[in-house]
């Protein structure tokens, strides 16, 4: 009887084991067709018309060449408006905020737009320079602001433009954005 009942739970444990054994192998197969997978698979790059070159994005820092890019984009949207698109304009410089300084920026934003909504006054920039310090995460944009009332030019300047960065991750964001005094021409020459 106790050789009945040992037999029964010799073959109850050598089926556990051979069950143990196909589920291990199956396993070992999918592991070796998901690595081999991974490895074969395509790099895929995310390619934008108006990059002209492959950029990375690195945890270490941010490049030049990237915040550059950034900065011109988005000097271009912020310094560019017209009574009829505030709330997007508004909109799309709120998504490159830095949350920490979301509120501030918004509230700088809802001002201008309230000066601005239902007048005739637009305005265009035209980027002449920018310089930008990946390490200091600011950048520096001059070029020509032009104001319109209606069609008319009613006033053309020089101006400088500071744009304020952080970097969290690997998200740049705007921190803030501030009007430079020009230029003095007396001590570029020296």
């Amino acid at each position: 009887m106790f050789a009945d009942i040992s037999h029964e739970r010799q073959q109850s444990l050598l089926r556990q084991r051979n069950l143990f054994a196909l589920t291990s192998a199956g396993l070992g197969i999918a592991l070796v067709v998901a690595v081999s997978l991974a490895a074969t698979r395509d790099r895929e790059v995310v390619l934008l018309p108006t990059l002209p070159k492959q950029l990375t994005v690195s945890s270490a820092g941010v490049e030049a060449d990237y915040l550059e890019l950034v900065t011109r984009d988005a000097a271009l949207v912020l310094l560019n408006r017209s009574p009829e698109g505030l709330d997007y304009w508004m909109d799309e410089i709120l998504k490159l905020a830095d949350p920490a300084s979301y509120g501030r920026l918004k509230a700088d934003l809802v001002r201008i737009v309230e000066e601005q909504r239902g007048s005739d006054v637009t305005q265009a920039f035209v980027i002449r320079s920018m310089t930008v310090d990946p390490k200091g995460l600011t950048s520096d944009v001059t070029g020509t602001l032009k104001t319109f009332v209606g069609a008319q030019v009613i006033a053309s300047d020089e101006r400088r433009f500071r744009f304020n960065w952080t970097y969290r991750g690997l998200r740049l964001a705007l921190s803030g954005f501030s009007q430079l005094p020009p230029k003095d021409p007396s001590k570029e020459a020296q």
